[in-house]
């Protein structure tokens, strides 16, 4: 999976439709090995990421679990503590 693409599931207060379209975004873009679509392939890229941000949206919303919800900056935390010590060698 890409590293850009984060977790979006679980978390308090929930991922927004932006958090949601970023993601999307980041998956296309991958899969298509372009960050800017030529004119002729603009709106097929462009459909990809609207119809990849319903089906995330869609299956965010319908995922249950019995975990506790996640703190948003406890993660970013953690990430960060993990970043430093990865490249600090």
């Amino acid at each position: 999976m890409c590293r850009n693409i984060r977790t979006l599931h679980n978390f308090e207060p929930p991922a927004t439709d932006d958090e949601v379209r970023a993601a999307a975004l980041q998956y296309v873009r991958k899969i298509s090995g372009s960050t800017k679509p030529s004119q002729a392939n603009a709106e097929a890229f462009d459909r990809a990421v609207d119809d990849i941000a319903e089906v995330s949206a869609r299956l965010l919303s319908e995922l249950v679990t019995s975990a506790p919800a996640k703190d948003r900056e406890v993660e970013a935390a953690k990430h960060k503590a993990r970043s430093a010590q990865r490249f600090a060698s």
